[in-house]
């Protein structure tokens, strides 16, 4: 694969508990390409959100490399990885974590103007962003004021105004009722083809996974795909 996105090579990762390794990664291997949408399925506690923050940046692998643009960010000082984050990645979880106190259009633009855009421009583009996820006459509302799909609708959009080459989504549907979550999943399988983004998608949903252009499992460490195992 050329120039991929993210790329893993061997990665694994494992935790000290009580003095006893306890391995949830395993020699994971595989390569994002530009607006790729993949998915990685599996059971409860099967390591897909170790998986997710490793992809990230968000914490150092036990063995094993994750390369974002190229970049290994385990090789990066703390405020260096923080900018690689900002510029290449955007992050939607389960739960949308939202600043409360902020308005959606404050809350879209925040990852700009921490990049040191200016207001004008945050805002400008922030309501861009609104407007693709529908939620134009919602951008003076705060959190609180808004329902569950509306909250999460202004979290992808807040992942997406940076532009960024990729997407880490952990179960972004996984809080809601089964109709909004076919709602904002169909919104985000159309902007994420819109703007060319790539995304990894989380999900325990299959329904979901089959969805993407290529779909992995998390099986005891090991990621699997089209029943030919990687690890």
């Amino acid at each position: 694969m050329n120039n991929p996105v993210i790329a893993c090579q061997g990665l694994s990762k494992s935790y000290d508990d009580a003095n006893v390794a306890v391995d949830v990664l395993t020699n994971v291997t595989f390569s994002v390409a530009e607006g790729e949408l993949i998915a990685i399925a599996g059971s409860s506690g099967s390591g897909k959100s170790t998986l997710l923050h490793q992809l990230g940046g968000l914490d150092r692998p036990s063995a094993g490399t994750v390369r974002i643009m190229g970049e290994d960010p385990s090789k990066l000082s703390e405020s260096a990885r923080s900018r690689l984050r900002n510029r290449c990645l955007g992050f939607v979880y389960q739960f949308h974590h939202l600043l409360p106190e902020f308005t959606a259009l404050e809350n879209v633009a925040m990852p700009l103007l921490i990049r040191g855009d200016s207001a004008k421009q945050s805002a400008a583009r922030a309501e861009s962003l609104l407007a693709s996820v529908g939620l134009s006459d919602r951008s003076t509302h705060r959190p609180g004021e808004l329902s569950g799909g509306e909250r999460q609708r202004v979290a992808i959009a807040r992942a997406l105004v940076n532009q960024p080459a990729c997407i880490l989504a952990d179960e972004p549907t996984g809080n809601l009722d089964p109709r909004n979550a076919a709602r904002v999943l169909e919104l985000f399988v159309d902007l994420q083809k819109k703007y060319g983004t790539a995304v990894v998608l989380v999900t325990h949903d299959m329904n979901i996974a089959r969805r993407a252009d290529r779909m992995f499992v998390l099986e005891q460490g090991c990621l699997v795909a089209e029943k030919n195992p990687v690890c």
